[in-house]
């Protein structure tokens, strides 16, 4: 029989091999036709490489260029008729500048019968970023965002008011030329504004709305991020549209059957989590604790993006800390383990996809000497977990749907 370990990483597996974009990207550009024009192709993101080699795959020598952007050690190789850069996430760098500058002189000279196919995935909004402010006060205002705890929807109303690229600014840059969207989400709800703080979708924020965003989360922030909120952004495109072909809904069904077929009564118990991450670990772990009398193997599996406050000082990630938060109520159970990961392989500034944590984790913690609680309070999920041998490592996975959860109780 299995261990409770070698079933997450089945159920891991499974979500993230139903999750890759070349079945999205293929099944959408099915049903789509570019006419006769000059076709160009811009892929952004952590996905962007395997999306950019689907559309490939489908369109070959019909694209003219293309270009994939993705995060440092994600590109997996030359694709024809593509350049491939690399750049920084979560905070964009020069080379990030770099690409989209490069990006935004591949669709200049376009005429109405060109098209531009934007292959668009989390990360976007890092990778793909034409800053209307320096460099360095523009990351000093991301990791200010961060350190708040305003969730993704909110930096990235800020981040759009921000960038050249961002809130629909691409695709008019792309004018008069077609832009076709294909649009991988990780974020709640789908809005395609979001993802990637939507190049090619406007923006329903208004400039009031943004600004008070602004002072909100931000309440020391300078003048000139003020103007940058007050300068509005486009609010109709006449010349995009965008198709969303893939999201966290599918990361979520596909690891239910994956935890089915390994024989565990399966309940997806929610896809819109949004909370803080201990506090989804404390409930999770919770469950379990409310159905240790079970008979049968049993999984209660949620998906979605929590928050992590960064008041301490220490190393880990939302998926890290909601693991380490559920380890005291497991302590001593029977046969019970939870999992959480990011499907993009990172979870916060780690190597680290999340955590696993099961009956005998808080006992393996006391024996190295490490407070759960004190780990928590430094924000230092990391380190708690690589003592328990709780670390889920897998690498660049080729996509990005967000995050899963789940509690298993084995019988």
């Amino acid at each position: 029989m299995s261990t409770l370990r070698e079933d997450t990483q089945c159920v891991i597996e499974a979500a993230l091999a139903a999750a890759q974009p070349k079945y999205a990207v293929t099944r959408a550009l099915g049903n789509l036709s570019f006419g006769s024009g000059r076709l160009r192709v811009l892929a952004i993101g952590k996905a962007a490489w395997g999306m950019a080699q689907a559309a490939y795959g489908v369109l070959g020598d019909r694209i003219e260029q293309g270009m994939v952007i993705t995060q440092y050690g994600y590109a997996q190789g030359k694709l024809p008729r593509f350049s491939i850069r690399e750049a920084g996430h979560p905070v964009p760098d020069l080379n990030s500048v770099h690409a989209s500058e490069a990006a935004i002189a591949m669709v200049q000279g376009l005429e109405a019968a060109d098209t531009v196919l934007m292959l668009i995935s989390g990360g976007g909004s890092a990778l793909f970023e034409k800053p209307l402010i320096p460099l360095p006060l523009y990351a000093t205002t991301t990791e200010a965002l961060f350190h708040c705890g305003a969730d993704i929807t909110e930096i990235n109303i800020i981040r759009r008011r921000l960038s050249a690229v961002k809130g629909g600014r691409f695709a008019t840059l792309c004018a008069p030329a077609r832009v076709v969207g294909l649009l991988l989400s990780d974020v709640l709800g789908d809005a395609p504004e979001t993802v990637a703080s939507g190049p090619i979708s406007p923006d329903p924020v208004t400039s009031a709305e943004a600004e008070r965003t602004l002072i909100r989360l931000f309440p020391d922030a300078p003048e000139l991020l003020h103007a940058l909120m007050r300068r509005e952004t486009p609010k109709m495109l006449p010349n995009a549209e965008t198709h969303m072909i893939g999201n966290l809904q599918l990361l979520v069904r596909s690891a239910a059957r994956a935890l089915r077929r390994l024989g565990y009564d399966t309940m997806v118990l929610t896809d819109r989590l949004h909370c803080e991450a201990r506090e989804a670990g404390r409930f999770l772990s919770s469950i379990a604790l409310s159905h240790q009398g079970e008979t049968r193997s049993i999984a209660y599996l949620v998906g979605g993006e929590t928050v992590v406050y960064l008041n301490g000082t220490g190393l880990g990630g939302r998926n890290q800390e909601l693991a380490l938060a559920a380890a005291p109520a497991l302590d001593g159970l029977r046969d019970t383990a939870l999992f959480s990961f990011s499907s993009d392989g990172i979870d916060g500034p780690t190597n680290a996809a999340g955590g696993y944590v099961d009956q005998r984790s808080a006992g393996k913690l006391r024996k190295a000497q490490v407070d759960i609680n004190a780990a928590l309070d430094n924000n230092d999920s990391y380190h708690a977990l690589q003592a328990c041998d709780g670390l889920l490592i897998t690498g660049p996975t080729g996509t990005n749907l967000n995050d899963i959860a789940a509690v298993m109780i084995r019988r």
